[in-house]
């Protein structure tokens, strides 16, 4: 925009004819100062390699500013990159001390940054380096991993050797997907190690190399893996009991567990009877002390298959009455469903009310709907055959005494009664909210307690997938070849450490101080809170913007940032970063 000032202006400016040019800067100035806090820019640049040849970026600088539009913008194609770097090229070299040029984030060498994530041999390297470094900066807590994995669609052609497959999912089956496994750091949900697999793979089996390179990372023993039913395999036990480490998983309703669980259900109902459980409380969100869990424990000795040393290992088995009430509702309502489905088999006679005319297909129809609802053993029904004889004249026309007649009858079952059995279903109702938890820990390192309270944290873990499916959208997936795929999940993955560590440092603070933000919810202003979230602080940011004034030679004269706001201020100081991070943006002396 070209703007004509006035006569002082002009003697103060020394010039009449000016460009003034407005670009965003927002949250990305913060992005970028805790990517290169991070080393994420040193990291990458260290196990990136660079050809002899190459100008203009590294690949660490690319990589922080392509994330940091990514999460700016929750777009990851690489088409839209350009225009994003050129909306806000001043900033961006000015945060960068580099020459910034749109050319620089092309399609082929933003290919190439991907290309280079995907490797093994670099991502892993790039992994144990940004542990160290998070610890070091960050002092975080490094005693509880949680692992688990999650599916990522896309509308992509299956092919051989493809990561894209099809597999089991709860969404949509009907689309190939990814599988997801990660490794993250409690209580804060940070990535440390990720794989991506093809999206046909089960679980089992494929937990033991995120455990391998976490424990490398962090350089250390003793760690407690937490984790879902799928990590109890006994092959993922002996691994993580032979390297001194302890896992937290609950054993799945399958094979000899399945069959000992209703020996330990009844003993724990005995013992519950007796008052010797050991109950477990924990507040609820009006600090009041609620019922959380009661159970028991005991003892067993394991061994693995290829003949590894045995150990000891203690198994928890809890009952939920949280999850015991969602049960009873559960069951109830397929009672209800079932009974409604039965009642709708045999409906009255009348025009397009079909009938069942056979007694085995009654038998059928009734199994069928039994076992749709799991509810077999819990109905009993009862039924009768009836039958209706009509006599009607042979032949067309009005009868008459010497016409022949024709018997026609038309049988049916009804049913006629569906009653509930009351002592089945209350035997089973007693016996639900039960799970079974095995952990190699010893009381004094994981107590029942402990170990009860820690797993039902396992949503931290799903904070991180949530992340990467919301905030940086990695679905739908905008790529298509292997490497491609692979080097974009693992560049998300480092979006979500970038946030987690955020929030992380941000929350501490507060803590320390024993104090509350105010201004975080746009609903209300007036709110305050000591446990901000790392969307809601990026949001914080969503207003800032650099003037830049510049003569009719293109010189700049004068550069003025959006004045930060107290909470803007504040937040930048307690995530150790100052205001110098904006401040370094402005050329305020109009004289020099």
């Amino acid at each position: 925009m070209r703007v004509q000032l006035a006569q002082q202006a002009q003697e103060i400016l020394g010039t009449s004819a000016l460009v003034i040019i407005t670009e965003r800067v927002d949250d990305v100035a913060l992005l970028i100062g805790h990517m290169v806090k991070m080393g994420f820019v040193e990291v990458l640049d260290r196990h990136s390699p660079r050809h002899w040849k190459q100008r203009g970026l590294s690949w660490g600088w690319t990589a922080v500013i392509w994330l940091a539009s990514i999460l700016t913008e929750g777009d990851h194609r690489k088409v839209s990159v350009e225009a994003y770097i050129t909306g806000m090229k001043h900033p961006l070299s000015q945060l960068t001390a580099q020459v910034i040029e749109p050319l620089d984030f092309r399609d082929d060498r933003l290919r190439h940054v991907l290309k280079h994530l995907s490797k093994p041999t670099y991502w892993h390297k790039i992994e144990g380096d940004l542990h160290a470094r998070s610890m070091e900066v960050y002092a975080l807590p490094q005693d509880v991993i949680r692992c688990d994995a999650t599916t990522v669609s896309g509308d992509h052609e299956v092919t051989e050797g493809g990561l894209l497959q099809f597999g089991h999912r709860k969404d949509d089956p009907t689309r190939p997907q990814i599988k997801v496994l990660m490794g993250s750091l409690d209580p804060w949900g940070m990535p440390l190690s990720t794989d991506v697999l093809s999206g046909e793979r089960a679980d089992d089996g494929l937990y033991m190399p995120v455990m391998e390179r976490i424990r490398r990372g962090l350089n250390k023993c003793g760690l407690l893996f937490v984790g879902d039913c799928k990590m109890s395999a006994l092959e993922t036990r002996t691994h993580v009991a032979g390297h001194q480490d302890f896992y937290l998983s609950p054993l799945p309703l399958i094979g000899a567990t399945a069959e000992a669980m209703e020996a330990w259900i009844t003993a724990g109902m005995a013992k519950g009877e007796a008052g010797e459980l050991e109950r477990i409380f924990r507040p609820n969100d009006r600090g009041q002390a609620v019922l959380a869990a009661e159970g028991y424990e005991f003892e067993r000795t394991c061994c693995g298959q290829g003949g590894e040393e045995a150990w000891t290992e203690r198994v928890l088995v809890v009952r939920s009455p949280m999850h015991a009430q969602q049960q009873a509702v559960g069951l109830e309502t397929r009672l209800s469903h079932a009974e409604n489905k039965l009642a709708a088999l045999t409906p009255p006679r009348g025009r397009g009310k079909r009938q069942i005319t056979d007694e085995a297909k009654l038998l059928e129809a009734i199994d069928t709907v039994l076992n749709a609802h799991r509810v077999e053993g819990l109905l009993s029904l009862q039924w009768e055959k009836q039958s209706e004889r009509k006599t009607l004249y042979v032949g067309r026309g009005r009868g008459s005494a010497s016409r022949g007649k024709r018997v026609i009858e038309k049988t049916r079952y009804h049913i006629t009664g569906i009653a509930r059995q009351a002592d089945k279903i209350a035997h089973l109702t007693q016996r639900f909210g039960w799970k079974a938890f095995v952990t190699n820990a010893v009381q004094k390192r994981l107590s029942l307690q402990e170990a009860v309270l820690c797993y039902r944290n396992a949503y931290r873990v799903e904070r991180v997938f949530n992340r990467l499916k919301s905030r940086v959208h990695i679905a739908p997936l905008f790529v298509k070849l292997n490497d491609q795929i692979e080097g974009l999940t693992y560049l998300l993955t480092l979006g979500v450490r970038v946030l987690t560590v955020m929030e992380f440092v941000l929350r501490r603070s507060l803590q320390n101080d024993q104090t509350k933000l105010p201004g975080l919810h746009l609903e209300n202003k007036a709110k305050m809170t000591d446990k901000p979230t790392a969307e809601r602080i990026l949001k914080a940011f969503s207003d800032v913007s650099l003037t830049i004034i510049k003569n009719a030679a293109g010189e700049e004269i004068l550069r003025r940032l959006t004045p930060l706001s107290g909470l803007q201020e504040d937040i930048l100081q307690r995530q150790g970063l100052g205001t110098s991070l904006y401040r370094q943006l402005e050329i305020r002396d109009i004289g020099n």
